[in-house]
């Protein structure tokens, strides 16, 4: 058997490209950069009236436990059966709301620490995820610099299992707007291409300062640019959000280690690749011999 340059390269790129298909369970490296073409939504909390039309169409689009419409004293923390909320904020005798939920970081700690590839980045923009891959180790809910992801249990094995905002992939994917954005009835959450909330997000901030200089602008830089990105009349902190959000040095770590481990499985198979060829040449060889 006569094994040329060629053979060699197309037989070791065949082995390590079986590994890294294999291994895509993994995850997906970080997006450098959102694109102008990614969907986002737009949150803006002067036209927040605390109608929790958000809130239930979450729940009825997902399936989800429903319950009695929330009083803002009384808000529901996100768990494995919510994965809208408001974030309440007491002015005088008034209430200031800010939607909750899954912010699909361009930079997203939880897809970095993911090990099974439950967590990655869609090519829309926005994390998506895979609820059969999730093992329940944790790791998302851990890193996430917001306390996103929420860990419930099956009723069958008692296991954890992580739950959070879809974004609506079966809605966006064909031509749809989320369901929150969709049901919203004042036009404070907007949904389309993120270049183009951007824009509208500047001329808003602009409008807002002039009687309210605190008004800002949040997620436009955020973890690499926020696909949920919000229009603030207080400092991001009042509203609970991180003023300068970072992924944790844990999760980069494991990250990197994470692809570290998959270097060297492909070097392995590819060794194995490469004893398998000799091992044919020299049986091939002892035939020719006899």
């Amino acid at each position: 058997m006569k094994l040329d340059r060629r053979g060699f390269l197309k037989a070791s790129a065949g082995t390590a490209g079986v590994v890294l298909l294999g291994s895509q369970g993994l995850g997906t490296v970080a997006r450098a950069a959102s694109s102008g073409q990614d969907l986002a939504m737009l949150v803006d909390v002067s036209r927040c009236v605390g109608c929790w039309w958000c809130y239930a169409a979450c729940k009825n689009y997902n399936s989800l436990t429903e319950t009695i419409k929330p009083e803002p004293e009384d808000s529901p923390e996100l768990s494995p059966d919510c994965w809208t909320t408001l974030f309440p904020l007491k002015k005088g005798d008034d209430w200031s709301l800010r939607k909750q939920a899954c912010m699909h970081c361009t930079d997203a700690a939880c897809v970095e620490v993911c090990p099974t590839g439950a967590l990655s980045y869609n090519e829309m923009g926005f994390v998506q995820y895979d609820r059969e891959k999730c093992s329940g180790c944790g790791y998302c809910a851990q890193n996430c610099p917001f306390g996103i992801p929420q860990l419930g249990s099956t009723s069958v094995t008692g296991a954890g299992v992580m739950d959070k905002c879809t974004f609506c992939i079966d809605r966006v994917s064909n031509g749809q707007p989320t369901a929150c954005s969709e049901a919203c009835t004042t036009g404070a959450i907007t949904f389309g291409k993120r270049s183009e909330l951007l824009d509208n997000a500047g001329k808003r901030v602009t409008e807002l300062e002039k009687q309210n200089p605190s008004a800002n602008l949040y997620g436009k830089t955020e973890l690499g640019g926020l696909h949920v990105m919000y229009v603030l009349d207080e400092a991001p902190d009042t509203y609970g959000l991180p003023v300068d959000p970072k992924v944790p040095a844990a999760a980069e770590v494991r990250g990197i280690l994470k692809w570290l481990g998959i270097g060297v499985a492909v070097v392995a198979a590819a060794g194995f690749g490469l004893n398998y060829l000799i091992a044919k040449m020299r049986i091939a060889r002892g035939g020719e011999s006899e």
